[in-house]
């Protein structure tokens, strides 16, 4: 028995982010095939976590942590919290530190979530983004994959690129590697598609981060 979204009606997501959700949770059956086989890798690599009431960590690993490790961090927080399922922390890093791209910043802005940064003009600004007024916000910020607060230990990395995943034939201290690369929206930076192509991004991205999250055994929230 798998997951189910929470009564959202009772929930404090904001309208917009929730419509967002329950949208994305209705295209599944676009996720190929092979790609929903590495996501239930990870979704039970979860449910085996909690039968065990051991804390679970993703850290969502990119080159630069700008843009999808960052998207795909934020997503697996949100799906979470959609499916009600507790126990589960989400961080994200790179092979170097950069900083959270605005573009990507401005996609989820437009799926409905709120992000503000604490300083702006900041070379890697903190960002708080938040579903709801309710809950606490996540702090997204460009990072190493083993700076803090990411964990250095009992953690599951999930490598969103081939560069990263490439560059780090070892990634120490984890439980379980799993590729599930993205293609970079930063090819269309500066061109009349940029916004279309953060937009489809971070569109999959939660698409398969709900995927994911709904694979975790009931029994195990």
């Amino acid at each position: 028995m798998t997951l189910k979204p929470r009564d959202l009606a009772a929930t404090a997501f904001y309208p917009d982010l929730k419509k967002y959700l329950m949208d994305a949770a209705t295209r599944f059956d676009s996720i190929p095939s092979d790609r929903r086989a590495d996501l239930a890798k990870v979704a039970a690599y979860i449910g085996e976590r909690l039968s065990k009431s051991v804390p679970v960590k993703l850290t969502f690993i990119c080159t630069h942590n700008s843009r999808r490790s960052q998207l795909s961090q934020i997503w697996a927080h949100v799906a979470a919290e959609f499916y009600g399922l507790g126990g589960l922390e989400t961080f994200s890093g790179g092979t170097e530190a950069t900083a959270f791209n605005p573009r990507a910043v401005a996609a989820m802005q437009r799926c409905g979530l709120k992000i503000v940064a604490d300083d702006p003009t900041a070379t890697n600004p903190q960002y708080r983004v938040y579903t709801s007024d309710a809950f606490a916000p996540q702090v997204c910020f460009s990072k190493t994959y083993d700076a803090p607060p990411n964990p250095i230990q009992g953690y599951c990395a999930v490598m969103t690129c081939s560069q990263a995943d490439d560059a780090c034939p070892v990634v120490m201290g984890c439980d379980l590697r799993m590729p599930i690369r993205y293609e970079d929206p930063k090819i269309a930076d500066d061109t009349e598609l940029e916004r279309q192509r953060y937009d489809e991004r971070s569109a999959q991205i939660c698409v398969e981060m709900l995927y994911m999250i709904s694979l975790v055994p009931q029994r195990q929230v």
